[in-house]
């Protein structure tokens, strides 16, 4: 029971920015962006997403953290700290994700997920995003929030990577041989 409306570049619009201030005057509930790749169109999709809209777009990016600082990264230095705050208080989640080796030859998905949490909005609009990842490692169990690391590490249980695999594709590789190990890393 819904209705979808769809707008190509160059077929309908000229640029995203137009699509985005069309679409906004149809009064979305949810719009998709194949991909944030200019400021207007980051702009516009911040500025949907604090008027009650849910955006969903692509990214090419590592990580959530790296996908974080791009979003703010795209913005001159002046405007960063106010953008941080924008996308602490809008942000839903991110979710990223890498295919990996699977030992009988194809490939599985191995996906980290940021929730955004009253924690992950301080260390964002802080700008203390070195903590970021541990705070998704440590929300995994309360949010369903989870680092690569740790998705790596669910796919060597279940015997679908190898440990080898889990190492070459690790966040930090030094983290990961402990935990491959059973040895638990306390961050403090």
């Amino acid at each position: 029971m819904s209705l979808i409306s769809q707008r190509g570049v160059g077929d309908n619009t000229l640029s995203y920015q137009n699509a985005f201030k069309s679409v906004l005057r149809e009064d979305p509930d949810v719009i998709f962006v194949g991909e944030i790749r200019d400021l207007a169109s980051l702009e516009t999709a911040l500025h949907a997403a604090s008027t009650g809209h849910l955006v969903f777009s692509t990214l090419h990016t590592l990580d959530a953290k790296e996908t974080i600082n791009r979003l703010i990264n795209m913005f001159p230095a002046h405007d960063q700290n106010r953008i941080r705050m924008t996308l602490s208080s809008v942000l839903a989640g991110i979710v990223s994700q890498r295919l990996v080796r699977r030992k009988d030859g194809g490939r599985v998905v191995a996906v980290e997920v940021l929730k955004n949490t009253t924690h992950i909005a301080t260390l964002i609009a802080e700008g203390r995003d070195k903590e970021i990842l541990d705070a998704i490692e440590e929300g995994k169990q309360v949010y369903g929030s989870q680092s690569f690391d740790q998705a790596l590490l669910e796919l060597v249980k279940v015997g679908l990577i190898t440990e080898e695999t889990a190492l070459e594709n690790a966040t930090i590789v030094s983290d990961m041989k402990l935990k491959l190990q059973g040895i638990e890393i306390s961050k403090v």
